[in-house]
């Protein structure tokens, strides 16, 4: 990878972020295909271990509310865990 800087018009970068919440990519990634469509260039081949965390996502078929809720208690795990092992070495 190459890291570049360049000045983009508030217009532009606007549409660039909404590219990427649409995609739900980085900005980078949205831009990196946009020049590849543009070049007529064909796209990268996705990771296979990305490819399998898409598959697992659409799989699952949570909606989001139904995600906040299954992160909040993933969350509230973890931290009753870290309090009890915290306890154990007191």
């Amino acid at each position: 990878m190459i890291k570049s800087t360049y000045t983009l018009d508030v217009d532009t970068v606007r549409a660039l972020e909404a590219l990427a919440h649409r995609w739900k990519v980085s900005k980078s990634e949205a831009l990196r295909r946009t020049i590849r469509a543009a070049s007529g260039a064909a796209p990268a081949t996705v990771a296979p271990a990305l490819a399998a965390l898409d598959q697992l996502q659409r799989a699952v078929r949570l909606n989001p509310r139904q995600a906040a809720r299954w992160a909040g208690r993933v969350r509230a795990g973890r931290r009753s865990a870290s309090a009890r092992r915290l306890r154990q070495k007191a």
